[in-house]
């Protein structure tokens, strides 16, 4: 009866064991991101997000503060900027076109320093349904990135509020991440 109890412990502990390990590869999916110094981010994967406010085009204004229990995606812009250009179609279509109905997801394009009806004439452009903020004097855009650094960069951050993966310029592959990324957030 001995031998029985302990192999039925073992065979417990087993299984116990594969489920807590496909449990975690499951959940704990989200790639640990290494961002190059050649991006010049201050804000590192792990940070926590910094309080802060933006104003959206339409007068509202949201914290960063509401946010937790949200995945959120930071779109730093600016309407002279052309692989900005480039990137908005693929932000529209790939992740705001197929999460804005998602309660759990938001999206902010964060323009850097440029008039309200500057920006308000790149929204129309360039057709982004996605809402967009003024940042004047770079004040957000500068818990990220050193103040003269440059845009086209996305900043992803998790329900818990920590940032999880960050993009500079558009690169292809780094884009596609960026999508996949998003989806894994959302389904945990």
């Amino acid at each position: 009866m001995r031998t029985f109890n302990r192999i039925s412990w073992i065979i417990t502990l087993i299984g116990t064991l594969l489920f807590s390990t496909s449990f975690a590869q499951k959940y704990n999916h989200v790639p640990k991101q290494e961002i190059p110094d050649q991006y010049e981010f201050k804000a590192k994967i792990g940070d926590a997000l910094p309080d802060f406010t933006l104003q959206l085009l339409n007068g509202k204004k949201v914290s960063s503060k509401s946010w937790k229990g949200k995945v959120v995606m930071l779109q730093f812009t600016a309407s002279w900027c052309g692989v900005c250009r480039k990137e908005i179609p693929f932000i529209q279509k790939d992740i705001w076109d197929a999460y804005k109905r998602n309660s759990k997801f938001l999206l902010f394009g964060v323009d850097r320093d440029e008039p309200l009806d500057k920006v308000k004439q790149y929204q129309k452009d360039l057709d982004i349904s996605y809402p967009l903020a003024v940042d004047q004097n770079a004040e957000v855009f500068s818990l990220f990135a050193d103040k003269k650094a440059g845009v086209t960069r996305n900043v992803i951050i998790d329900k818990k509020g920590k940032i999880v993966f960050m993009t500079r310029l558009f690169k292809e592959n780094e884009f596609k991440e960026m999508v996949r990324v998003i989806g894994l957030l959302l389904k945990e």
